[in-house]
């Protein structure tokens, strides 16, 4: 039996999960221990390891179980810097977080999700922090640095600075960045970077952590002095070489320890006297020439004053950086902190992970949301749960199964490219025909084998604990899924109150062999002692917070003393025990707990009865039915056998399979109606959103049209207009001319008069027309016959009759008198 004990409420005592939890909020007695301090960063070795915990034995033998280890093993490795992974297993491993701390990791978490899908975070694993560690460490007590450390330094603030920069820029493009960046934002805005002291490093120190030779007149100088030494010495014992009388061609200039000196054979005799600096078979002789040594020991005084000048140099820069020491400080805890988030964001990220949503029990039967951000992020349509599960896990799957399903898949991938690669090299001229058909079989196995993964995805795990329900009873086969189905729950607890994202993604089954079922078989009465210790350990640790997980509850003895102390021990934890319980069982007698008790639940594994095989789906509602008779039949049992084993089971007993059968039969069809309707319903919605597109499109078009129309309307009526004044010119002038002087012998007001008619019937005219040029009269099928001077012609537009006094056939244009006015217009603007 595996027995899990993991709390759901965060306070002051001991507790290891949230999914719900059961009483007031408490205030934190542990928010500083959680924070991260940075003198216990500088003043701890990087490879040491968390203190031993002082839970009790039970609540570790629960982490054990479910492999929380592992877990926080594989989310550490998303962390870019030793320091960060250290840090991370340790905020892991401490799971004494109350409420709002919880909240606040999983604030974090999200936060740096929204980082990283914008684009805002960076990558920490460029920055070295064990010499940043060792380097503030120095500058705090005033001894020099070393160029490496002080470029790690540099590579520290500008990692800081580029992730502000990211920040600010995507705070200018979007002011609603900010608050869904936080509470980084406020992390990374206010950190003081010295860039004086990044600029004072890079002008000082080279990329490869040597000072450079401008950092100093003296080292610049001194480093002169030792090339030109080095170049004398070498020229010196090349000369050596070439004037010695034996043979030299074993001779070669060499260097020990800094003084340079002439390789010879091990029992070679040398032309020139000197000093013996070593000597082996293997290596043969190093002797220093007597007339070297002055250049030798000037040499090194030489290097002597070049480490002096280096020192100098970085003592100023240590010197700098002591007085940005708390800054610097700061800047390292918050990266490692950083760091630390953005590993936890990462894993969610690479797995799909979701925003789990924790509310709090202040009253009975009452769940209400305590943070004002979560009440933000959670949408209207999840309040309602509030009130109804105790648990909702939708499609919830276990971590480590799913990080084995992506690595072997990820493997199965690399196969086929590398198959691909080889097949391309065997294609070249002269490969073996054999061979490359080979290859080709290979790699359509492997493509096959990626597939099949891809299309036959692991089946997710479904919990919706009602409210009500204090103890949810799981049945089914063996190697049905119900171990997975226990430490999926327990592992997603733990990973919400650690400020991780539970996860919606494909896991694979993993049958998993339990020792103590083993064990049964040989010593059952000292195992079942065992079982039942565990039990009072975990009724005595478990409280009205806690969430209880028990495998195969009541197995490792009789069965029917185990079915009866499995119902005890349920109906305790129902009555005063936890908050929420999930057993598994074969014992069918639980299944009866229901039916008299409202705190109860059942759920079953389902099982295909056609393949003979578990589907790893929990059918919540319906207890699990046995399938051993009718499998046996299916096998090809003997019927007679059949028959018998059927009429010892008992009639009662098949009749309640059989309604627990119509039950599951009814379940699978009404999910398969409701799976039909999300079809439909999604369908439905792609439809609609098509219209709605398509309105919007024709609303579009009608009103670019309309807008055409009236274009071409203005555009006539401008042209009508102009034709119009043109015409009232030329009428002006027609009056102003010598021939029109009789009207002015009738005096000054005669012409006023005429001028004011003039203006008056242009007037009346302007409308008239524009309306016509609009709309032109029909032209009649036969062209129309133009009239003669003299003849009289009717206007339509100005509904008078007019005089014509010029034609011009070309045109088809007629010059017309109506009253006062000379009009020009064409043929189809006047009936004859």
């Amino acid at each position: 039996m595996m027995l899990l004990s993991l709390s759901l409420l965060l306070n002051s005592s001991p507790s290891f999960s949230t999914i719900a939890f059961a009483s007031p909020k408490f205030h934190s007695v542990f928010g500083q221990s959680i924070r991260f301090k940075v003198h216990a960063f500088l003043n701890k070795p990087l490879d040491s390891r968390a203190a031993p915990s002082d839970q009790p034995s039970v609540l570790l033998d629960s982490l054990r179980v479910l492999e929380w280890d592992k877990l926080c093993d594989c989310v550490a490795n998303f962390a870019g810097t030793s320091l960060g992974k250290e840090a991370l297993k340790e905020q892991l491993g401490y799971l004494n977080q109350t409420f709002e701390d919880s909240l606040g990791l999983l604030e974090e978490t999200n936060a740096a999700v929204e980082m990283n899908k914008y684009g805002a975070m960076v990558d920490f694993s460029g920055i070295d922090i064990e010499l940043v560690k060792i380097a503030i460490r120095s500058a705090r007590r005033g001894l020099p640095v070393s160029g490496t450390e002080a470029m790690n330094i540099v590579a520290l603030l500008q990692v800081a600075e580029m992730l502000q920069s990211n920040v600010k820029a995507a705070i200018k493009q979007d002011t609603e960045w900010y608050q869904r960046f936080m509470p980084i934002t406020e992390m990374i805005l206010e950190l003081t970077i010295s860039r004086s002291l990044v600029r004072l490093i890079q002008q000082l120190v080279d990329e490869d952590g040597s000072v450079k030779d401008s950092a100093s007149f003296v080292l610049k100088q001194s480093r002169d002095q030792v090339r030109l030494l080095e170049r004398k010495l070498y020229q010196f014992m090349e000369s050596i070489i070439r004037n010695g009388t034996e043979e030299t061609s074993s001779m070669e200039v060499s260097e020990i320890d800094g003084r340079w000196c002439i390789r010879a054979g091990f029992d070679q005799q040398t032309s020139f006297g000197g000093l013996l600096l070593s000597s082996a078979s293997g290596t043969g002789s190093f002797v220093e020439p007597i007339s070297a040594v002055p250049l030798n020991d000037a040499l090194q005084q030489a290097k002597a004053s070049v480490s002096k000048a280096e020192a100098d140099v970085l003592l100023m820069i240590t010197k700098k950086m002591k007085k940005e020491i708390d800054y610097i400080e700061s800047i390292f805890s918050v990266m490692v902190k950083l760091d630390v988030i953005n590993a936890r964001a990462r894993y969610s990220l690479a797995f799909g992970g979701a925003f789990p949503n924790l509310f709090l029990q202040q009253e009975l039967d009452s769940f209400v949301a305590t943070d004002a951000s979560l009440n933000a992020r959670t949408s209207g349509a999840l309040h309602p749960t509030r009130k109804k599960w105790t648990m909702y896990l939708p499609k919830a799957y276990h971590p480590l199964l799913l990080q084995k399903h992506q690595q072997a898949l990820q493997k199965a991938m690399k196969d086929v490219k590398n198959a691909n690669v080889e097949i391309r090299r065997r294609k070249r001229p002269g490969e073996n025909i054999t061979l490359e058909k080979e290859t080709n079989v290979n790699l359509q196995s492997l493509e096959a084998k990626v597939a099949r993964m891809k299309e036959e995805p692991p089946v997710p795990v479904d919990i919706c604990v009602a409210h009500n329900t204090r103890v949810l009873v799981i049945t089914g086969p063996n190697t049905g899924g119900k171990t997975i189905c226990l430490k999926t729950v327990g592992l997603a607890a733990l990973m919400a109150k650690s400020g991780e994202h539970k996860f919606y993604i494909s896991i694979l089954y993993l049958v998993i062999k339990s020792t103590q079922k083993m064990k049964t078989f040989l010593v059952p009465q000292y195992i079942y002692w065992i079982l039942i210790k565990h039990q009072k350990k975990i009724r005595s640790h478990s409280t009205n917070m806690s969430l209880v997980l028990l495998d195969e509850v009541g197995a490792g003895t009789n069965p029917l003393e185990g079915a009866a102390l499995g119902m005890s021990l349920l109906e305790s934890f129902a009555e005063s025990g936890s908050l929420l319980t999930i057993a598994t069982t074969h014992h069918g007698e639980l299944k009866t707990l229901k039916y008299s008790n409202h705190a109860f639940e059942n759920a079953c594994m389902e099982f295909d009865e056609m393949k003979l095989k578990p589907t790893y789906r929990i059918l919540l509602g319906i207890p699990g039915l046995s399938n051993a008779i009718n499998i046996a039949e299916r096998l090809g049992i003997p019927d007679v056998i059949v028959y018998k084993a059927r009429e010892l089971y008992g009639a009662v007993s098949a009749e309640i399979n059989e309604v627990i059968l119509d039950m599951e039969r009814f379940k699978q069809n009404f999910h398969e109606q409701v799976r039909e309707s999300q079809r439909l319903l999604k369908l439905t919605k792609d439809l609609h959103h098509k219209l709605l597109i398509a309105r919007k499109n024709l609303k579009e078009h009608n009103i670019s049209l309309r807008w055409r129309k009236v274009q071409e309307i203005s555009n006539a009526a401008a042209v009508a207009r102009s034709s119009i004044q043109r015409s009232a010119r030329q009428y002006r002038a027609i009056c102003s001319q010598p021939s029109q002087k009789i009207l002015e012998t009738n005096g000054h007001s005669s012409t006023v008069k005429c001028e004011a008619k003039e203006e008056s019937e242009i007037s009346e005219a302007t409308p008239a027309v524009s309306s016509a040029s609009t709309s032109r009269l029909p032209v009649s099928a036969e062209r129309r016959k133009l009239p003669n001077v003299g003849d009289s012609v009717r206007v339509p537009s100005l509904n008078k009759q007019a005089l014509v006094l010029k034609v011009d056939h070309s045109r088809e244009e007629l010059l017309v008198q109506a009253g006062n006015m000379k009009l020009k217009l064409k043929l189809t603007d006047v009936l004859t």
